[in-house]
């Protein structure tokens, strides 16, 4: 008998007309065909320069040449209106942060394995290439501490600096000049969400395991050791330091090096609780060098085991153009570690720009940015610098210090080219454990434990990449630091691709509005009609399974509860399709599947708001024809009110 009566109801299903269908309803199926992948693509480009009138329509040619040379170069667009105040804050903004740049670009060279010069040729060109392509007022361009962390840490593995330095210093500039490019074709092509690929919380435990094993390898410099490892993972460094103790070492490194991170970290301190002395926290640094240098010098003290920096070269940025080997043996390796340091830089420059950008009200342009800091990189790779950034340390300073525009770069950039040419052969006794404190001083701002504190409370399994990427950089290595934090990331993705939210829907009383009955209890089911909603923006191969046979399962609950309880029956369901943007065949698939599975038990199904690839792929499978076009609709509520009319002639209840 139930099986008949089900062939009944099936007949009474096929017999349904629901003569009284909205209007709107139509507009689903009538909606134009979505663009295609390849006019997505050829838009993608011309779209960073289209430029139009008022009136909206195209605009002459010679207006687009000059909206692209502005797009290109937006010193072109602030220029016209750049005043003489804002030049003089600029000025004293630049002098500023040449204070602090030059002793923290050497140390920073240090950091990458390379000669204190390379780091001031780092804040000589790309600062100035970026002055004229950038966006962002305030931010900093130069060598930063992660950056030049990534650089020795992975090209080392390949070729030894302390044995072969010329090719080390190859394989940096091939490395900076393919992250330029790198950084410009993400730009150009719009790529910039493969930044988005390191979430938050994986860069926060990045910086943190970066930053102390920064400080750990500060230990060379602060002790004054001869032999160091090369590996940066926390146990070889703690070996390699306990193996050093045991030889004779001098205190006079310990003794200098500490005295000064404790005057710069105090400087600061002064800083940040005197605003108007912001300043005494810039000049710290440099300070420090000049002091301990005339230190050195007055008492001989590199004649007693104070290790020096010595010889420094002098003069302008020599061309590194014969240097960059596209050919070689080791150019895989090099576009490896230049994707990570490309990714891993317009990060933290883009978070630096946006975080100042937002302070000061206004939009930073992302693929903008991209394209600055990559012609930067190219163009520093060809004059003996290697891959630059924002530094968040340096960009603080720039905008307590007053400045209004890139202009306070040029400055930076012109003043470090006259430090290069005049001050080079001072800096012979600079002891190398000042440039370890100066490091060192720079290091907290990088560990962020208050943020990590806040993602263990708002997210448990963001914290696990935030987690795993702090454990990764600290106890392996950079490279199996990022790998876990993208590992856990997609991981997370996966997952909640896998299982995606299928919510059953009540309406609010009184109003039109349906909303899960598990997030908001008082909303009631309506009598007959089952509504679910889909909570996945891409119904796929990947989830297509689940979500069916959970919407089966709990038709069938429904059905065989209604049969015990001799309640009226489930005669119509609704599935809201609003956050279903697009579908694939096992997605169509499925619901066909559940079409047929529904129809079997004599209960009509219904679409609501299907997304517009989603509907333009149904019509083109012919889900829509199986279905009836008559059983899609533009809103939940439009579907319910039909269901309910088709069954009872009755309007929309709860």
């Amino acid at each position: 008998m139930e099986a008949a009566a089900a062939v009944g109801s099936s007949t009474n299903v096929s017999a349904f007309d629901v003569s009284k269908q909205p209007d709107t309803a139509k507009l689903v199926l009538n909606s134009p065909m979505p663009p295609s992948l390849r006019e997505e693509l050829t838009g993608v480009v011309g779209k960073a320069f289209r430029t139009r009138t008022p009136t909206g329509g195209r605009a002459p040619r010679w207006a687009w040449a000059l909206t692209a040379l502005q797009c290109v170069f937006p010193v072109l667009k602030w220029g016209r209106s750049y005043s003489l105040k804002s030049f003089r804050s600029d000025v004293m903004a630049g002098l500023t942060l040449a204070s602090l740049g030059i002793p923290q670009s050497i140390g920073y060279a240090n950091l990458a394995k390379l000669d204190p010069q390379y780091g001031l040729y780092t804040s000589v060109v790309p600062p100035l290439i970026y002055a004229v392509m950038g966006t962002s007022r305030e931010i900093a361009i130069g060598p930063v501490a992660v950056v030049s962390l990534l650089l020795s840490s992975m090209i080392q593995k390949i070729v030894d600096p302390a044995t072969d330095p010329a090719t080390y210093r190859s394989l940096v500039f091939t490395v900076t000049f393919l992250a330029g490019v790198f950084q410009v074709s993400f730009g150009l092509f719009r790529l910039g969400f493969l930044v988005d690929f390191l979430s938050h919380a994986a860069i926060v435990g990045f910086m943190g395991g970066a930053a102390i094993v920064i400080g750990l390898q500060q230990l060379k410099g602060l002790l004054g050791l001869s032999h160091f490892t090369n590996n940066t993972d926390v146990v070889s460094v703690v070996k390699a330091v306990c193996s050093a103790l045991r030889d004779p070492w001098h205190p006079g490194n310990f003794l200098i090096g500490c005295s000064f991170l404790i005057f710069i970290l105090t400087s600061r301190f002064i800083g940040r609780r005197y605003k108007k002395l912001f300043w005494l926290s810039a000049i710290s640094p440099l300070l420090s060098v000049i002091l301990s240098t005339a230190a050195v010098y007055a008492t001989r003290a590199d004649k007693h085991g104070v290790k020096i920096i010595q010889n420094v070269h002098s003069g302008v940025n020599p061309s590194s153009f014969k240097q960059i080997n596209l050919n070689g043996p080791y150019t895989a390796e090099c576009a490896k570690i230049a994707i990570i340091c490309a990714i891993i830089a317009l990060t933290e420059a883009i978070a630096v720009g946006r975080s100042f950008a937002s302070i000061r009200g206004y939009r930073l342009d992302g693929n903008k940015e991209m394209l600055a800091m990559g012609f930067s990189n190219v163009a520093g790779s060809l004059s003996s610098c290697y891959v630059a950034t924002g530094s968040f340390s340096r960009t603080a300073v720039n905008f307590s210090a007053g400045a209004r525009s890139t202009m306070s770069n040029i400055v930076m950039s012109i003043t470090v080219f006259i430090a290069l040419e005049l001050f080079m052969k001072l800096l012979y006794y600079t002891p190398m454990a000042v440039l370890a404190s100066i490091i060192l001083s720079a290091l907290p701002g990088l560990i962020d434990i208050k943020e990590a504190r806040n993602i263990w409370k708002v997210d448990k399994m963001d914290f696990l990449t935030c987690l795993g990427a702090f454990v990764g950089v600290l106890f392996g290595s950079v490279e199996i630091g990022l790998a876990v934090a993208l590992a856990i990331s997609f991981a997370k993705i996966i997952i909640q691709s896998l299982r995606p939210q299928v919510e059953v829907l009540g309406r609010l009383q009184g109003t039109n509005i349906f909303c899960s009955i598990r997030q908001y209890p008082v909303a009631c089911q309506t009598p007959t009609v089952q509504t679910i909603r889909i909570d996945t923006s891409f119904l796929c191969f990947i989830n297509a399974t689940f979500v069916k046979e959970r919407i089966i399962e709990w038709v069938w609950e429904e059905v065989e509860t209604s049969d015990e309880k001799a309640k009226e029956r489930v005669q119509s369901l609704v599935l809201d399709m609003s956050n279903v943007v697009s579908i694939d065949t096992s997605g169509l698939t499925a619901l066909e599947e559940i079409h047929k599975e529904l129809a079997s038990l004599g209960i009509q199904m219904a679409i609501a708001s299907p997304g517009w690839q989603a509907i333009q792929k149904m019509k083109l499978s012919r889900v829509v024809d199986r279905v009836g076009e008559d059983w899609i609709f533009l809103t939940v509520g439009e579907a319910v009110e039909a269901c309910l009319t088709a069954h009872k002639g009755t309007s929309l209840e709860c």
